[in-house]
């Protein structure tokens, strides 16, 4: 057996020399993501004119990343406790950029549909291998602190750049090139952590269990979809149906990982008070900012009539604010204790949230940027801590399947978020008193209202998008108090949930 499948050696091998390093590799990836994550949005315009997808098919380009996502990252952060995390990264980076070309070059919409799933079952592998990585990179726990604050730091610049990135891309090439912008950091990501990443995996792992793997596929798909389709279209049989599919297969996933051996996901890391506590506050946190944060660039531009690189540059703050909060939580943690920082975190954000129910169609920026600032400082506090506790929750051999269930609360989080929070947004817009003559497709949303009043006489059109905006503006508000109400409350369940944790405990 060669070297590289002995991860004690390899690990021990990296503390004394180049885990900074084989930590850049991994901030790599995890910038790669977060910037694909957020690039599709501004090119869908694009894609549209090109391809000429209908509604639904745009629906799924947009939406089938994050399915194959949410319903793959359990079983392959598993695989990677199995096979090797170094293992899956690197095939994981490879297939990344290589399915990235197929997305670029995607003649039709049904293509561009299966490169957007190809691309998820490759983005799978690569965030809880990385945090996984980081786990058995560093054993003391302050360095442990720091390169956890790194990882989420990147993360969260990586959400910022994307937009700014990605709307320099396309003000200047075709809408490829926000695909294409993937293959110089998976080569140098293969490249340099080929040399510098240590292999690590756990010594007995036992077999991937198929049946498990397919339950956690069909639940997690089944429930995001139904959250999904529910909140864009209304309640009819077919969410309903793949919401109970879904439910049935996570129950039944559960029952089988109580009953396996060796099981994809061990059930009894949920009896740690701090994990369950972690995730929980981890996924609620993304529910009540993801509503917000998806129609934010909204009102930024269609209401505020700022350019895409504008509306950009105005969320930076929020980047700003996580990655400077993120790189010092593990510090004031053990100070303050866990709780009180991820606590008071949660509960900044809820207050930022509440100040943004002041927002109206004329609002300046010092507000909503300060509001901004604040959502950054506590989400990077918050998260980073967070992050930190569930990894030293468990033993480093299942460190991979820990890490996906950290990730998989972000998607189902941000899938709950934007089906609640998105629904109360449109159902409040979609009353809007409209001037005769308007077309159907205005009450649809504010893009539908800017399009139809384009081809209505001039007075017409300035009524129309009067009263559309402030609908839209106060749907946003309600929102954003339903998003502070979530926050808050989340915040005071963490600390009950957080009171006996500390940082320094681990295995």
């Amino acid at each position: 057996m060669t070297s590289t499948l002995q991860p004690a050696t390899a690990t021990e091998a990296v503390k004394r020399s180049g885990r900074w390093l084989a930590l850049s590799v991994l901030v790599l990836a995890v910038l790669l993501v977060a910037v694909d994550a957020t690039v599709l949005g501004l090119a869908t315009p694009y894609i549209s004119e090109d391809l000429k997808p209908t509604g639904t098919q745009l629906l799924w380009i947009g939406d089938v990343y994050s399915f194959v996502i949410a319903g793959l990252l359990v079983s392959m952060g598993s695989l990677g406790d199995r096979i090797g995390r170094k293992r899956i990264l690197l095939l994981g980076a490879t297939a990344f950029g290589a399915i990235s070309i197929l997305n670029a070059y995607a003649t039709t919409p049904e293509l561009l549909i299966l490169a957007r799933a190809l691309l998820g079952v490759a983005g799978a592998t690569l965030m809880p291998a990385t945090l996984a990585l980081i786990r058995n990179l560093f054993h003391e726990p302050r360095e442990r602190s720091l390169a956890v604050g790194i990882w989420g730091a990147a993360a969260s610049a990586g959400t910022a750049i994307g937009p700014i990135v990605g709307g320099f891309l396309l003000e200047h090439f075709w809408w490829g090139s926000v695909f294409l912008i993937n293959l110089p950091v998976m080569a140098v990501l293969v490249l340099v952590g080929i040399r510098f990443l240590p292999e690590s995996r756990n010594p007995n792992p036992g077999p991937w269990d198929m049946s498990s793997v397919a339950l956690s596929l069909v639940g997690m798909i089944g429930v995001v979809y139904a959250v999904k389709e529910t909140a864009a279209h209304g309640i009819t049989w077919e969410p309903v149906a793949a919401g109970v599919l879904g439910a049935a297969a996570l129950y039944a996933f559960v029952r089988r990982q109580l009953t396996l051996p060796a099981p994809l996901l061990d059930m009894r890391l949920f009896r740690n008070a701090g994990f369950s506590g972690a995730v929980l506050a981890d996924l609620l946190t993304i529910l009540g900012l993801s509503g917000l944060v998806f129609f934010l660039s909204q009102y930024l531009q269609l209401v505020q009539g700022r350019g895409p690189l504008e509306a950009g540059l105005a969320e930076l703050p929020a980047a700003v604010g996580a990655v400077a909060a993120g790189l010092v939580a593990g510090t004031v943690a053990r100070r303050c204790s866990v709780r009180v920082v991820v606590s008071g975190g949660l509960a900044a954000i809820g207050v930022a949230l509440a100040a943004l129910t002041l927002l109206d169609q004329s609002t300046g920026y010092p507000l909503l940027g300060a509001a901004l600032l604040v959502v950054g400082v506590g989400a990077g506090f918050s998260f980073t801590v967070t992050a930190d506790v569930i990894l030293s929750s468990v033993p480093k051999e299942q460190a991979g399947a820990a890490s996906a269930v950290s990730e998989t609360a972000y998607e189902l989080g941000a899938a709950l978020g934007i089906a609640v929070l998105g629904s109360i947004v449109t159902g409040v817009y979609r009353d809007f008193a409209a001037p005769a003559g308007t077309p159907e497709g205005a009450h649809e949303s504010l893009g539908g209202a800017v399009e139809a009043a384009s081809g209505l006489p001039t007075n017409t059109a300035q009524d129309l998008l009067s009263s559309a905006r402030e609908a839209f503006v106060d749907g946003l508000t309600i929102a954003a108090g339903a998003g502070a109400a979530v926050l808050l409350a989340t915040a005071a369940a963490a600390w009950f949930m957080l009171r006996n944790q500390r940082l320094d405990r681990g295995f």
